[in-house]
């Protein structure tokens, strides 16, 4: 069983930055890839950015490439989505899940929802312009 919480979201200006932290209990956090969602009124959760065990190997979506950076620290079981430059069409519920799937020790996890078995509550990210 895994546990997420995450943290960190708030009300930031267009161009502002905020990190986003996920807390993990259960001891097999640190044997999984990661990943963080979005969620908008209206729209489908969509895929953020991926990170192996490892950390070693992240995946981002195109629209906040260079913008966004994943991170992990396993020694915490916490997972980080750093986001910079930050634009009104980021505001949605951000969600961190863990994928249970294997495919190898660079394996960023799928850009599908549907593949992930546990998730946290989500947390709000408001962006005004």
């Amino acid at each position: 069983q895994v546990q997420l919480v995450e943290s960190g979201g708030g009300l930031v200006q267009a161009g502002g930055s905020l990190r986003l932290s996920c807390a993990a209990s259960g001891r097999i956090f640190s044997s999984h890839a990661m990943g963080w969602f979005r969620q908008a009124p209206g729209k489908e959760r969509e895929f953020v950015a991926g990170i192996n065990w490892s950390g070693s190997t992240t995946d981002y979506a195109d629209s906040v490439k260079g913008r966004f950076t994943i991170s992990r620290d396993n020694a915490q079981n916490t997972v980080y989505l750093q986001m910079n430059s930050l634009k009104p069409e980021d505001t949605a519920v951000y969600y961190c899940a863990a994928d249970l799937h294997y495919s190898g020790n660079y394996y960023t996890g799928s850009t599908s929802s549907s593949e992930y078995a546990y998730w946290g509550q989500g947390t709000q990210v408001t962006v005004s312009s």
